[in-house]
């Protein structure tokens, strides 16, 4: 059902459920997901994490056949209501019908997107990072055709990567957004030719984990934590979380620099 594959300090996440149901997600899928990139995240060895749905499928969303059992009004309120409400006090929200869309992790994770990412599935992918999509590979809100509103937030993200009114449009037209149009607008990073997502998205994340890990992780946490808000407040932020990272590795990287390594942007020898 999910399975983690490590190489060294990147982690391939992989959901195979592919048979049942092109990898749309039920409960216990959604509880190994949660589990395995909180599992990720916990590993000082690990570094970048890499989203994958086998067989050719990211994840057609939400399971409807599971979801056809929520018709009954109690077991919608057990089920959904009450056991994913996000909690009114301080502690930690239940996971997303999804999985880990509510998970805010503090290392990279890329999605590999082949196939189908849509409804909760789309809302999965932009959970990550960057997206890596095949040539072949969709985006869209698919569960509008079912009266099944977007739970794991897709209203959210996307409307950040494309701007209210593509995301709008996008949304409550529940139309396919194929790979090139989603690289065009800025739902994705990156196209790849069929059965390629996976091998790119490694390789971007071995390109990632490369590098001093500190730095990465307190930009990363910058462009997260300054969205929307006021500019001196946001580069407050960033030198917080920049000064912090600096004690931690600046100093030595400087001087790997002042020793000859890394000169004229040459990325090969840091």
């Amino acid at each position: 059902m999910v399975r983690i594959e490590k190489q060294g300090n990147v982690w391939t996440i992989v959901h195979s459920r592919f048979e049942a149901a092109r990898n749309a997600m039920d409960p216990d899928s959604a509880d190994a997901l949660v589990d395995a990139f909180k599992e990720f995240d916990r590993d000082d060895s690990a570094s970048v994490a890499v989203l994958w749905g086998e067989g050719g499928a990211f994840c057609a969303g939400w399971d409807l056949k599971y979801a056809s059992t929520l018709s009954d009004r109690e077991a919608f309120q057990r089920d959904v209501v009450e056991g994913l409400a996000f909690p009114t006090g301080a502690n930690d929200a239940p996971r997303g019908p999804l999985g880990p869309t509510r998970l805010e992790l503090s290392k990279p994770v890329i999605g590999a997107v082949e196939g189908p990412a849509v409804a909760g599935g789309m809302e999965l992918a932009l959970w990550c990072d960057i997206r890596v999509m095949a040539e072949t590979a969709y985006f869209g809100v698919y569960c509008r055709r079912w009266g099944i509103p977007l739970l794991d937030g897709g209203s959210v993200r996307l409307a950040r990567l494309v701007g209210q009114g593509r995301a709008m449009e996008i949304i409550l037209t529940g139309r396919k957004v194929p790979a090139a149009e989603a690289l065009r607008i800025g739902m994705c990073e990156q196209v790849v030719a069929p059965g390629g997502a996976r091998a790119a998205a490694e390789a971007m994340a071995r390109e990632i984990a490369r590098f001093p890990q500190a730095a990465v992780r307190a930009d990363r946490r910058s462009v997260i934590e300054t969205y929307g808000l006021p500019v001196r407040e946001a580069m407050r932020c960033e030198w917080v979380n920049g000064v912090e990272a600096h004690f931690k590795e600046g100093a030595d990287g400087a001087a790997r620099f002042s020793g000859g390594l890394g000169r004229h942007g040459d990325f090969a020898t840091i």
